[in-house]
């Protein structure tokens, strides 16, 4: 799985990035406390998105990253271009569609009776978005082409037919893995109410809704299989693998993912494992105060893409992809204000007992 050059640009002017991100953004309003969104009469507004998240990860840990995608010609968009600009996201290659919008989501802290801490429900309002637009056509981008690696999530795969098919497009389209190109890194990422509110205009209106519900499950498991086992890089909760293919032991979840070179499969505050070049490697977590989750998963996926690009070992690379998601768990943010590189260093240098001593308190 050998990693392709730093990238050179052809000329003085020319901007190019280490990662390119695919999928969509979108604003985020939340309310300013932990109090029900229904109760509230002030909200705030931010940027978010898997795909986005993780680039500005990367960026916040020091590498040149880029985020593609599409935005509408709309207050949300300009927001969602400037936050992004100012984390240090290159989104110089970005289309804005004039007539149709940017994606919305609203956050509603520990909206049900008996929800744990940092308990969050999301609504999202992006169907028909700018995002939903993209194709085929996309993957041709030259900015993806210069890039040592393409990241990718399950998210965009339920956001249209299009969309599907331009991941499809930048995996399993692939003529070769060992043919020159960028690595390809593929979030499973399963959103279920995602699936469930995309797929629905697929089925007849007089169709059941538990035949519904069990096409969609496996219009998820059948898509997300496919296109992480094409990837060069793969990310897995195992709570999400057990949901989606049955699978809940990491061993067995490589398995089921090969012939993906490199597998990491993520089990929240126990630790996460990577299978590589048949081997086996578990750090467990740090220890945190979890404020909300969202994001940890892709602050995960920037840590651990850092340490690929920075040649570290693989215990390194999933150390620090537990630093980045200790750093989004403690702040209500989708994107953390990542750990300095005096702090990352100071950690990668923990020997293992050491390490495992601090995960266990």
């Amino acid at each position: 799985m050998p990693l392709p050059p730093p990238p050179r640009a052809a000329d003085r002017d020319e901007r190019v990035a280490d990662v390119v991100c695919v999928g969509e953004t979108m604003a985020v309003l939340s309310p300013p406390d932990t109090g029900p969104l229904a109760e509230q009469s002030l909200l705030s507004m931010a940027v978010g998105g898997a795909e986005s998240n993780v680039a500005c990860g990367l960026a916040g840990l020091g590498r040149r990253a880029a985020w593609l995608s599409r935005v509408g010609d709309d207050p949300f968009g300009r927001r969602v271009l400037a936050e992004l600009t100012a984390r240090g996201v290159d989104v110089s290659a970005v289309e804005t569609d004039p007539a149709r919008p940017t994606g919305v989501y609203f956050k509603d802290p520990a909206p049900d009776p008996g929800s744990g801490p940092g308990h969050t429900r999301t609504y999202y309002y992006r169907g028909g978005s700018a995002a939903s637009a993209m194709g085929p056509d996309l993957a041709h981008h030259p900015a993806l082409r210069r890039a040592r690696i393409v990241h990718l999530s399950g998210v965009a795969a339920a956001l249209s037919d299009s969309c599907a098919r331009l991941l499809e497009t930048l995996l399993a389209g692939r003529d070769d893995r060992a043919s020159p190109g960028p690595l390809v890194s593929f979030d499973v990422n399963h959103r279920p109410a995602l699936w469930r509110h995309e797929r629905h205009e697929r089925h007849e209106r007089h169709e059941s809704h538990e035949r519904h519900e069990r096409h969609e499950g496996a219009d998820a498991a059948r898509t997300l299989l496919a296109l992480a086992r094409a990837a060069d890089i793969v990310f897995v909760g195992r709570d999400e693998a057990e949901e989606l293919w049955g699978t809940a032991r990491p061993d067995d979840i490589a398995e089921l993912l090969a012939p993906a070179p490199a597998v990491v499969v993520k089990d929240a505050e126990h630790g996460a494992t990577s299978y590589t070049g048949g081997l086996r490697t578990f750090v467990p977590s740090l220890p945190t105060k979890v404020v909300e989750p969202v994001g940890a998963g892709d602050a995960f996926a920037a840590g651990f893409l850092t340490g690929v690009l920075e040649d570290r070992d693989e215990r390194s690379r999933l150390r620090l992809g537990h630093l980045a998601a200790a750093a989004a768990l403690r702040t209500r943010d989708d994107v953390p204000v990542m750990p300095s590189r005096t702090e990352t260093d100071r950690c990668l240098a923990l020997d293992e007992d050491v390490w495992a001593a601090t995960a266990r308190r």
